[in-house]
């Protein structure tokens, strides 16, 4: 009887290990020694950078600067230029720079090898706020509100926080009509339910209620400017603090003593 034949196990190859690999090895070793050399390059960056060798001499201020002044300029520099040419925060002294009163931008960059260029927008003020709580702030051109000082003839907005911008397009709209009969708005004042008030440089006193589609706020205005040249030769506004026009086809005149009707 034949005996069962054995059959002898082929061993298999080993697979190579990472030693055993000389392309892998060449990859990470390239890598390790890329990131050697940047973390090197960065920290002698960062040492030079901190050297005493590049101090800033100089800050050039740029732009149209009518209301702030050098004293201001020079608190603020001192406040704000911290470390060397190139280790100063240009965010933190944009920033120190926007807090100034009439300061409404602030653009910051370097220049070679020890100088900061400081442009400055300032604020152009058209108009004065007047707070809920009696305080004042003023209104630039674009119809922010900015707090800053300012011995400026300007006239007077009043209304709802956020109306700003609001008030100063309606201002240049009633002024361009009211130019016809040699009149401007001194006050213009905007209630919380949107009905506006216009006072006038000789102290008329123009109630124009609320915009609607039928009777809007230019049509009233309108016919204030149409009827205020005659009323005027006729010295009706003589006794007139008050013109009404909220009426639809008409207007009264509230006077100190008495009411005239038209």
């Amino acid at each position: 009887m034949a005996r069962p034949v054995r059959r002898k196990k082929v061993a298999e190859p080993a697979e190579d290990g990472f030693w055993d690999r000389p392309v892998l090895i060449n990859l990470v070793a390239d890598i390790l020694i890329v990131l050697a050399v940047a973390a090197l390059a960065w920290a002698a960056a960062t040492a030079i950078q901190r050297l005493p060798i590049f101090p800033l001499r100089e800050i050039v201020v740029g732009g149209t600067v009518d209301n702030v002044t050098r004293n201001q300029v020079e608190q603020a520099s001192r406040a704000a230029l911290v470390g060397n040419f190139f280790t100063v925060d240009l965010d933190q002294v944009r920033s120190v720079f926007e807090k100034l009163p009439w300061v409404r931008q602030a653009e910051v960059r370097r220049r070679w090898p020890d100088t900061l260029e400081l442009i400055i927008e300032e604020h152009v003020a058209v108009a004065r706020w007047r707070r809920a709580d009696g305080e004042t702030r003023l209104v630039n051109d674009r119809g922010e509100v900015f707090a800053a000082a300012s011995d400026r003839q300007l006239p007077t907005f009043a209304g709802p926080e956020g109306s700003a911008a609001q008030m100063l397009a309606r201002y240049r709209e009633f002024s361009g009509g009211l130019a016809a009969v040699g009149r401007k708005p001194e006050t213009l004042v905007l209630s919380n339910r949107e009905a506006w008030r216009v006072e006038l440089d000789d102290g008329l006193v123009v109630e124009l209620g609320r915009d609607e589609a039928k009777h809007s706020l230019a049509e009233r205005m309108g016919r204030f400017v149409a009827w205020y040249r005659p009323a005027l030769e006729r010295a009706h506004l003589a006794r007139a603090a008050v013109v009404d026009m909220r009426y639809p086809n008409g207007f009264t005149l509230r006077a100190q003593q008495s009411d005239l009707k038209s």
